[in-house]
């Protein structure tokens, strides 16, 4: 199988998210003590007020999506907020890190929490979007093609075209029967990817990209992508399946534990669980590989969790990384130290958060690690194989 030209990625790698409120340069340093590899930075939540991102006020500023303005129309890279995000690669790249560069929005695709949490689908219905996307690509890699930090361009976070045009649950729906009403129209997140790689590649030829399933990058819809031409193409996928369980919190109750039966299609069907099914879901993700001739070396399971209070979570993550290591494939856990939630933050254990943590981010402070116990099962698996 053709291998990456991008030597980074020749091995192994295990990395991280960073989806912060702000850039915080000392959780590149952090990261380096636990051998995270790389880091997926989303920096889209930079461009938001605190009170917005921490206390659930009105957003003061709709209109302002971070580098690309206004997702109602691209006209040009926001020079004040690449400069922040310049000094954010820059300081990774002092403290020895490699990123993966992402982004929550796009023209005509305004991230969900970002837009009253509801779906903006204009990029699904319009190709001028297309092009509006591909253009934004291609002036951020004129300006990072050359960064040292910089490992790859994850051009969009969990596209979902399925849901602009009427396909919701992959447990119940026909993917192949869905795909043929809509490929070669806007909603075919082939005829996106195309037209956005084309254009970094006028101007960047080796740098890394990487391409996400769509339906939120579930594993399942990796089959309508089509293999782009060109080794230096990566392809991803996120995993929080069953979603039921993963997502489970303090508001909706601990229903599902892991080893267990989960409800899902809509609490129709009833699944067990455990490291046999879950296989059995990352299978279409290692056949179409196989049956494109993609290595390993080009697959990344960039997002995977589940709720830290979840009973049974260390077991959970620990089943993930074990076929993820037994595949090859590169992989990065959600998520390292966000500071808007804590739910995934797996230093912090199986256990609701002290109020000090929540005043320390209230007060515009990190919360003092030190003083927080960090050996916990949950944890311990991470850095366990974080250390091999």
């Amino acid at each position: 199988m053709p291998q990456m030209q991008n030597g980074f990625w020749d091995e192994q790698r295990k990395g991280t998210n960073f989806m912060n409120s702000t850039s915080l340069p000392e959780n590149y340093e952090e990261a380096n003590e636990f051998n995270i590899e790389f880091i997926r930075l989303a920096p889209d939540k930079w461009a938001k007020e605190r009170d917005f991102l921490f206390d659930d006020k009105p957003d003061a500023t709709p209109n302002k999506d971070f580098l690309i303005g206004n997702a109602d129309q691209y006209k040009g890279i926001v020079e004040n907020d690449f400069k922040m995000l310049k000094e954010d690669l820059d300081a990774a790249y002092a403290r020895g890190s490699k990123v993966v560069l992402t982004v929550l929005s796009l023209p005509g695709n305004r991230w969900r929490q970002f837009n009253n949490y509801e779906n903006d689908d204009r990029i699904w219905q319009d190709f001028n979007y297309h092009e509006q996307a591909a253009l934004f690509w291609k002036d951020l890699a004129v300006r990072l093609k050359n960064h040292p930090a910089v490992v790859g361009y994850n051009v969009i976070n969990e596209p979902h075209p399925e849901t602009a045009t009427g396909f919701n649950d992959f447990w119940t729906e026909d993917y192949d029967e869905w795909y043929n009403k809509i490929e070669n129209t806007p909603a075919d997140l082939n005829r996106l990817y195309e037209t956005i790689v084309d254009s970094i590649r006028s101007v960047d030829t080796h740098t890394p990209i990487i391409l996400d399933s769509g339906l939120f990058a579930t594993p399942w819809a990796i089959n309508y992508l089509k293999p782009v031409e060109d080794e230096n193409v990566m392809y991803a996928f996120h995993m929080y399946e069953p979603y039921e369980m993963t997502s489970q919190n303090r508001k909706k109750g601990f229903t599902y534990t892991y080893p267990g039966k989960v409800k899902v299609g809509n609490d129709q069907n009833e699944k067990m669980f455990d490291i046999t099914s879950l296989k059995d879901f990352l299978e279409p993700v290692a056949k179409w590989a196989e049956k494109h001739n993609i290595s390993n070396s080009r697959i990344i399971a960039e997002e995977f969790g589940i709720n830290r209070m979840v009973d049974g979570a260390d077991q959970y993550m620990k089943d993930l990384i074990e076929i993820f290591n037994d595949y090859g494939w590169h992989w990065a856990f959600y998520a390292f130290r966000e500071d808007t939630w804590d739910g995934m933050d797996f230093e912090l254990g199986n256990k609701p958060v002290k109020e000090a943590y929540w005043d320390a981010h209230a007060n515009g402070e990190l919360p003092d690690r030190k003083a927080i116990e960090v050996d916990n099962s949950i944890w311990d698996v991470l850095k366990k194989d974080l250390n091999k």
